[in-house]
């Protein structure tokens, strides 16, 4: 709008040097034609005397958790600045408190210190802090970008979300429990609480009788026993917005069903896919740091493809014996449902956690007591829904 009215002024001062000359005329039309330059010569001396400093406390950082950050505006040059604003990466990052749309003005040899907090939305590695300084001139006619020659390049690790429980699977305890009250009568027996999907003749009914619930047996050397988990490591897409909020919350669903077993002393195997099958065997709270550090380092690929993970984990014995299976997966396909169908025909208990803001209510309706399929939303938080 204001290129429009100096350009709307700019015809009638020659207009009327046109019509009528003078001293006057001349004057008006030579100080309205000077005012794009003088603007654009303080543009080139802000231009080159301004500076910018910025630091966080380290490039490590975590996902969620606010790191100590600040950046300077300095004026090198001999006269004010005004008119100087700063442009944040807001995408995968946000910086708190600090306010928006504010224009900073410099005296000579002055400098603005902004000290606050970053905090990273996912993990990876990206571009954080401030991007570029967008510098408007006195007349606000002309606006110039300046990219910042040395941004802040984080690194991020994932989060370790805590959930109190598993609303997926009713008692995980009962469902891989390893040892239960012996039958003196039966020695060749044990018996656990009953898991919903067990077979009724399966039910020991002296055993119920004794505890006042239901109880279960089975034979010692038929008991299946332990929990195994697997994730997706396939990148979808080429852009960072796209993937990178979908591999986070595939990662922090894995540390929070990891960090739920291990705090309970539950042990379990882990299986990821890396040009290769990965296998972690976490036992208890004391093996979880080893396990944090494996899935941090943890690289998404395009070619990685969940349906040949499970296929070649299938082939372990270890994982045959299992009793529930855990799998976070950001797709499914029928190649995965199949695979998915074999565990359902051994008496394994899986549950899919699926991240995904797609309609996959298809694949749902393919649920049943022993083949769970639980949708996590992208941008959602996890308690109350694993």
């Amino acid at each position: 709008m204001r290129r429009w009215i100096w350009l709307y002024l700019w015809v009638l001062s020659l207009a009327a040097i046109s019509s009528y000359g003078g001293a006057v005329s001349y004057g008006i039309f030579f100080g309205i034609t000077l005012v794009p330059v003088i603007s654009l010569v303080y543009l080139l001396a802000v231009y080159f005397q301004l500076r910018i400093y910025q630091q966080a406390e380290s490039r490590n950082m975590v996902c969620g958790q606010p790191m100590p950050y600040f950046f300077v505006l300095q004026n090198n040059g001999y006269c004010a600045f005004a008119g100087i604003s700063v442009v944040l990466f807001s995408s995968f990052s946000y910086v708190e408190e600090l306010p928006g749309d504010v224009e900073y003005e410099l005296l000579p040899g002055d400098k603005c210190r902004f000290d606050t907090r970053l905090v990273c939305r996912y993990r990876g590695e990206y571009e954080v802090g401030v991007k570029e300084i967008i510098m408007t001139d006195f007349f606000r006619l002309f606006r110039i970008r300046y990219p910042i020659p040395g941004t802040i390049k984080a690194i991020v690790l994932p989060q370790i979300p805590h959930i109190d429980r598993l609303l997926s699977i009713d008692n995980l305890s009962a469902a891989v429990q390893k040892e239960a009250l012996g039958n003196p009568t039966e020695p060749d027996m044990v018996v656990r609480d009953y898991v919903r999907g067990d077979a009724l003749k399966q039910i020991h009914w002296r055993a119920t009788a004794r505890e006042q619930k239901l109880k279960v047996r089975h034979r010692t050397g038929e008991e299946k026993q332990g929990i195994s988990l697997l994730w997706d490591t396939k990148r979808w897409g080429k852009e960072q917005k796209k993937y990178l909020p979908i591999e986070n919350k595939v990662l922090e669903a894995v540390l929070a069903l990891g960090m739920f077993m291990a705090e309970r002393g539950t042990s379990f195997n882990a299986f990821y896919g890396q040009k290769g099958i990965c296998r972690e065997q976490v036992e208890g709270i004391g093996g979880f740091d080893a396990f944090y550090n494996s899935v941090s380092k943890v690289i998404f690929d395009e070619g990685e493809e969940f349906s040949v993970l499970m296929s070649e984990v299938l082939r372990q014995d270890i994982f045959l014996k299992s009793k529930v299976v855990f799998c976070v997966v950001s797709g499914l396909n029928e190649n995965i449902m199949g695979q998915a169908d074999r565990l359902d025909k051994a008496g394994i208990l899986t549950i899919f956690y699926v991240v995904t803001d797609e309609n996959i209510e298809d694949y749902i309706k393919q649920s049943n007591e022993r083949k769970k399929i639980i949708v996590l939303p992208v941008e959602a938080g996890l308690e109350g829904r694993l």
